[in-house]
């Protein structure tokens, strides 16, 4: 089954030097642009993350310091990765967990201002897990039949997450072909940030999620103790969450 798009959706993959989106960086991204009428759009770049890539983690995806050293870095690519997501949805494979995480906090790194909050995204990882329970590499051969060459190459993830949704969409009736219902399906929880630091409640009021404030409404927290917006922006939390919660402290100040 085609997508029924409104606008651009942009399938995603981002290979990275760890899965810490604080202090880990990006090594390659893939894009594929899905448009209303059927057209793609696909762009693949690596990245020097401009930090060493631990052994271990070359072995999963191929990228070595050496085969990056003479790529451009992220701060570098930022406004043509922009340009290329700027109007479009975004989907991927566990994208909502890492990926677009992972790629927020590079934006900011790269002092570019990109509102992810206006954007639905799909995450076909939690179809799947919904439906199914299981890996990439699995819902490949599930949904697909077919195996998933080039595993943890950004590029072969991003097609086969494209082609995954399709086949998702023809099994399963009761999945709608709109990327507003898509995006709510496939997310896990309500969250103001990515991380999940920052959650909504019920009444679409932000709590935060941990600590001695958890479930407590983040602008009641800042009224009775304003030590802990200075704690957590000098703490070792995502630039986004960060940005959120700063933007949730404006908005109480100027009300």
């Amino acid at each position: 089954m085609e997508l029924n798009l409104k606008k651009p959706l942009c399938f995603f993959d981002i290979e990275s030097t760890g899965v810490n989106v604080v202090k880990d960086r990006i090594v390659e991204i893939s894009i594929l642009k899905i448009f209303p009428n059927g057209n793609r759009e696909s762009r693949t770049w690596l990245v020097n993350p401009g930090i060493p890539i631990p052994p271990e983690v070359v072995a999963i995806h191929g990228i070595s310091d050496e085969k990056v050293a003479q790529e451009p870095t992220f701060k570098e690519l930022a406004h043509r990765i922009h340009d290329m997501i700027k109007d479009a949805d975004l989907a991927g494979y566990n994208s909502n967990k890492f990926d677009i995480p992972m790629l927020a906090e590079e934006f900011l790194r790269a002092e570019v201002d990109f509102d992810f909050s206006k954007k639905k995204s799909v995450d076909v990882q939690n179809i799947f897990h919904k439906k199914e329970q299981r890996t990439l590499s699995a819902a490949y051969r599930f949904y697909c039949d077919k195996n998933l060459e080039d595993a943890h190459s950004a590029e072969a993830d991003t097609l086969a997450t494209y082609e995954i949704l399709k086949s998702q969409l023809d099994r399963y009736s009761d999945l709608e072909n709109n990327v507003d219902f898509l995006a709510q399906f496939s997310n896990r929880f309500r969250a103001a940030d990515f991380a999940g630091f920052i959650i909504l409640n019920e009444e679409d009021v932000e709590c935060f999620s941990f600590g001695k404030y958890k479930n407590q409404a983040v602008e009641e927290v800042l009224d009775k103790d304003p030590g802990y917006y200075g704690w957590i922006q000098n703490a070792d939390f995502p630039l986004y969450t960060k940005k959120v919660l700063t933007a949730i402290k404006l908005r109480k100040l100027q009300a």
